[in-house]
């Protein structure tokens, strides 16, 4: 056990303010932080307990949208009777993923922050970039079979772990920040997270001294709402691939560092192209590593079944 000190905090700047200290975590329902101070992969000196902060709210936003604080729980989330009835997409997301105990803990920003699940993050007798920099990557040419396909790089295959990450993105959502200022500004879901390249421990876009205070979900396009999530057991296991669409719009999981905006394929699709040639432009960068490369067959299957459920074209 590693000695911490333990404090409340007493307002959103000050709770910003503590995370510029490297050595400071925030604590809120604390699925995934408590897990890695056991494994001492997270060794922090402080812990700084944002629950008694004013970020639980799910309110109406002006235009029709839904703005969820930062601290609403996964249970309030999917079943806030908004959410459920205008979108179906987050709700059913969120009850893909953990348990009914976590969920009850488990908070909006949270769920967006965790950390990679890769094998070798966890195992910290083997190498691993995110923990140490520069130490090098065991996944790569490891067993790898739920690391990522798209958007690696040669010092991290991992992935992010997030299904509601990727239902915010399929519907365009934006998270407000706040720094030690009081600073606000938003930033898309689908720019928060950032690709590996050579740095793969910078595993977002948010400076210290920041903090995610809610999630913008601005109104649903017009056309079904799909999650699709394909894992190794039915229940509280994370995505080996998975896919939401809303309307014309459709992001992937379990490929990447970050939830997968579909880009290549709404393109193809906007410009006439057909099912099976925009399954084929948004998967022609894959590459799977070793154990990881039937994930690409598998993302292209349920792509391509997704698309054509939410366009009621034969399956």
């Amino acid at each position: 056990m590693k000695p911490f000190s333990y404090e409340h905090a007493a307002n959103i700047a000050e709770a910003a303010k503590a995370t510029a200290d490297p050595a400071t975590r925030l604590l809120a329902g604390g699925t995934n932080l408590l897990d890695l101070m056991k494994l001492q992969i997270e060794t922090p000196t402080r812990i700084v307990d944002i629950n008694r902060l004013p970020l639980k709210a799910i309110e109406e936003a002006p235009g029709g949208g839904i703005r969820i604080g930062a601290l609403a729980t996964s249970t309030q989330i999917a079943s806030h009777p908004s959410v459920r009835a205008r979108y179906p997409l987050i709700a059913r997301s969120l009850l893909a993923g953990a348990s009914v105990q976590l969920r009850n803990k488990a908070t909006a920003a949270g769920n967006l922050m965790q950390r990679t699940r890769c094998a070798y993050f966890y195992d910290t007798t083997k190498p691993c970039n995110r923990r140490v920099p520069g130490s090098g990557c065991a996944a790569i040419g490891g067993l790898a079979r739920t690391d990522g396909i798209l958007g690696t790089s040669n010092a991290c295959i991992a992935v992010h772990p997030s299904d509601l990450a990727v239902a915010l993105t399929a519907l365009d959502a934006t998270v407000e920040t706040t720094n030690g200022e009081g600073k606000v500004r938003s930033i898309p879901v689908a720019d928060l997270h950032r690709l590996p390249g050579a740095s793969p421990h910078l595993e977002t876009d948010l400076p210290p001294g920041e903090i995610i205070t809610a999630i913008a979900v601005p109104p649903a396009p017009v056309g079904e709402q799909i999650f699709r999530k394909v894992r190794d057991r039915a229940s509280f296991a994370f995505a080996l691939v998975s896919v939401a669409a809303s309307g014309p719009r459709y992001a992937l999981g379990g490929v990447a560092m970050k939830p997968w905006r579909a880009t290549a394929s709404e393109a193809a699709l906007a410009a006439g192209g057909d099912v099976d040639e925009a399954v084929a432009a948004e998967l022609s960068q894959a590459r799977g590593e070793g154990h990881a490369a039937y994930k690409i067959g598998l993302a292209k299957r349920l792509l391509g079944s997704v698309i054509r459920q939410s366009r009621g074209e034969a399956q």
